[in-house]
């Protein structure tokens, strides 16, 4: 997927197609489809330097080995982390 950065200090609405709307702040990336990055409107904004659409996403994906490793994100309450004792002390 085709990635943008957002170039400037200030805040972007990036117009894509359908109506829709990416926001980005400064310094910051969003992913867009294929489709969306032949968009004259995002050309425009490519040209002029305030957003750069890099091709190719960098980062490592799943692929055929399997899932990422790591952690997964725990949901609800968690244990806190201190140690409990129970019976006589």
């Amino acid at each position: 997927m085709p990635t943008i950065n957002n170039k400037t200090h200030r805040a972007l609405s990036v117009p894509l197609p359908r109506g829709k709307t990416l926001h980005l702040g400064p310094g910051q990336t969003g992913q867009i489809t294929a489709k969306a990055a032949a968009n004259p409107q995002l050309l425009k904004l490519a040209e002029v330097g305030e957003i750069e659409i890099v091709g190719a996403d960098s980062r490592p994906a799943a692929g055929p080995r399997g899932p990422k490793k790591g952690r997964a994100a725990a949901h609800g309450y968690g244990s806190g982390g201190a140690i409990r004792r129970s019976g006589d002390r």
